[in-house]
């Protein structure tokens, strides 16, 4: 069984991920109201701009300021005309967003942001959770280290990126198994140090 929310509309096939690579695209998803409103549309949800102004706690002429710049860069779309045909809403065109590492100083800022909003939100996500919640002993933080090459780092985020696309199951806000609930990861891969000298 599936539980259904939100619109009632045809929903068109979504592609498998955003991509982004330009610096510019980055740095316009470093705002925390930003983030919040990528972080609803991607699991799923269908939201106006009135809706996710309320998530953002914004005004609505702020938060449409903000979808439009998120629009420029390809990062959420509209959606079909709303039931009551006043407001026409917003999604994700695809199931999750990718963030391409950029070695220019504006695209390390920019993540650098992502990342902090990021751990911010989950922190946030953890404290709202009830004492005696019954998933509680599932929630998982490792940190670790390891001694890769060029080649085996960029597997490793491939890998990593494969295992959660394998668990995606085509599931979202509004179409999922009556016993899920959402669960959120945070993944970075990150070199330490400095790069070693040319082999070559």
């Amino acid at each position: 069984m599936t539980v259904n929310r939100g619109y009632a509309r045809p929903v068109a096939a979504k592609k498998k991920r955003v991509v982004l690579t330009d610096p510019r695209a980055i740095r316009a998803l470093a705002h925390p109201a930003r983030q919040r409103i990528i972080e609803e549309l991607y699991s799923g949800r269908v939201l106006t701009a009135t809706e996710c102004a309320e998530l953002a706690g914004l005004t609505p002429s702020a938060t449409s300021y903000h979808l439009r710049a998120l629009s420029r860069w390809g990062v959420i779309e509209r959606a079909d005309t709303s039931a009551d045909g006043r407001e026409r809403p917003w999604r994700a065109p695809a199931k999750s967003l990718v963030i391409s590492s950029q070695p220019t100083v504006a695209g390390r800022l920019a993540r650098r942001a992502m990342v902090r909003t990021g751990v911010n939100r989950l922190l946030e996500q953890f404290d709202e959770l009830p004492d005696d919640d019954p998933w509680d002993d599932l929630a998982q933080l490792s940190r670790g280290s390891f001694w890769l090459t060029r080649a085996e780092t960029e597997q490793l985020g491939k890998d990593l990126t494969a295992l959660l696309d394998r668990y995606r199951h085509g599931r979202s806000q509004t179409d999922h198994p009556a016993d899920a609930r959402q669960v959120g990861t945070l993944l970075a891969v990150v070199p330490l140090g400095k790069p070693p000298a040319d082999a070559g």
